[in-house]
């Protein structure tokens, strides 16, 4: 075991940390390997380090990295995109949508053709043929106003 440099067991030492995050995900064990991974090329570069320098060096590292994640790479991960927030809302994406009333409106409900179907409408009472904007969503019910 002489015979292995160092730095190479740092560079093991990431790599069994880095394998351990592959099992057991969580981004923590990720960073701390990072950081044994460059402990290793700091001994790398500076042969005569002490073990106790190596030890605050490698602890320095380990903050650090989880500091960069923490602050500055996990909020550029977990931004939302702004077209995801209607993927499986169907009527909020009708929102806004001008329909032709296939039933008429009595007593709050009817039905509006929307595109190769039929969906159920709530609002004024209208006649058949009216033309009428989706104001709304109620569950599966479009809220709706008249169009003049």
């Amino acid at each position: 075991m002489e015979q292995v440099a160092l730095h190479y067991w740092w560079w093991i030492l990431a790599l069994v940390l880095i394998a351990v995050e592959v099992i057991l995900p969580g981004y923590f064990m990720l960073w701390i390997g990072v950081a044994a991974g460059v402990t290793g090329v700091v001994v790398l570069a500076l042969p005569g380090l002490s073990a106790l320098a190596q030890a605050v060096s490698f602890a320095v590292l380990a903050f650090l990295s989880c500091a960069a994640y923490w602050y500055w790479l996990r909020p550029r991960f977990m931004h939302d995109e702004p077209g995801n927030a209607q993927l499986n809302r169907r009527g909020e994406q009708k929102i806004g949508h001008r329909y032709v009333l296939a039933e008429p409106i009595v007593n709050g409900r009817g039905k509006a053709k929307v595109g190769d179907s039929l969906w159920l409408v709530s609002g004024p009472d209208l006649p058949v043929g009216s033309m009428v904007e989706v104001v709304g969503v109620d569950g599966t019910t479009l809220l709706v106003r008249a169009i003049d």
